[in-house]
């Protein structure tokens, strides 16, 4: 982690990483695990479980596997792409509130304007290569799936057959800024 000049403390089970694209802050106090820097290694983080059942061991992987997107997420970044799906009626979105909101208009040529606000750290762009895509880029994995998933939730067709209907936003490709995972 140091070589790629990121900076990683443990304090009671609240990892701090600091990066290049930021400082990413993440709480495992709900997690029954020990976390740790073993003494004389400076790029080394422990995860152990004592004593635990096989379930309760999943935690020591999955707390594993939150620091390391946090690396990425201070080094590189995330970013996920959503496509337009539309039959018919052509799906307008408007980009506003500094590239943080994202409102859509005429799905299913509904008159509703559909006004959804990304997570703190997200923001949205249109697709300079490709028509009706938008692209969504955070630091945070977590924070940029969420705001794609309130996207893609608030276009759900309703009262009609979902196997003919498929208007919708959704994610087509995710991965780091400028490539895939």
């Amino acid at each position: 982690a140091e070589a790629l000049g990121v900076t990683l403390d443990i304090k009671a089970r609240v990892v701090t990483v600091k990066g290049p694209r930021g400082t990413l802050v993440k709480n495992f106090k709900h997690c029954p695990v020990d976390i740790f820097k073993p003494e004389g290694s400076a790029n080394t983080v422990t995860v152990e479980k004592w004593f635990g059942n096989p379930k309760a061991s999943a935690s020591i992987r999955s707390t594993c596997s939150h620091m390391t997107n946090m690396i990425i997420g201070v080094t590189k970044g995330f970013e996920y792409k959503m496509r337009f799906v539309y039959a018919h009626f052509p799906i307008n979105l408007a980009i506003v509130d500094k590239d943080t909101t994202v409102e859509i208009r005429n799905f299913l040529g509904e008159k509703i304007v559909r006004r959804i606000k990304c997570h703190e750290g997200v923001t949205v762009k249109r697709s300079s290569d490709v028509k009706d895509e938008i692209v969504l880029t955070g630091n945070d994995i977590e924070k940029v799936s969420l705001s794609c998933a309130l996207i893609n939730q608030a276009c759900h067709v309703k009262n009609k057959d979902i196997r003919k209907f498929l208007d919708g936003i959704y994610i087509s490709e995710r991965g780091v800024v400028g490539g895939k995972f």
